[in-house]
């Protein structure tokens, strides 16, 4: 997860299906949720998954930020992406909640999208990135 890579970044891949589809097909390994279905029902197929879309149909949906943490605390270790409704100001805490891609549907300016992944140098919380929260650091 150390990249945070745009959509238009990325190989050319194997179309993510619905989940619906994707508990039917044994051999998909790329699926979507929208938001409001259970991430839950993909933890025993995590490991043939290589891409999970997760759709933010609107910037105050934020079902997708626990779905994305639910499915990186069960062990996912493949492409997480955030599609959708995403902005400037989720970024960073897509990537603290697991997200490795995005892709908006707004465009964004790549200065932009950097500037506002490296905007906090400390955090508060534990998440599933591998910063520390800065309570630890100071009382280590």
């Amino acid at each position: 997860m150390a990249n945070f890579r745009y959509r238009d970044d990325q190989p050319h891949e194997e179309p993510a299906v619905t989940l619906d589809a994707f508990l039917e097909q044994p051999d998909a390994t790329a699926v979507r949720l929208e938001a409001g279905e259970d991430a839950r029902r993909l933890i025993p197929f995590l490991g043939r998954l290589q891409l999970i879309e997760i759709s933010f149909p609107r910037f105050r949906d934020g079902r997708g930020f626990s779905s994305a943490r639910i499915l990186r605390e069960a062990g996912y270790e493949g492409e997480l992406r955030a599609e959708g409704d995403v902005l400037i100001d989720l970024l960073f805490f897509m990537r603290r909640c697991g997200f490795d891609s995005f892709s908006s549907q707004h465009s964004l300016n790549p200065a932009d999208v950097e500037a506002a992944l490296n905007r906090y140098s400390n955090v508060y919380q534990d998440a599933t990135d591998a910063a520390v929260p800065i309570w630890k650091l100071r009382h280590g």
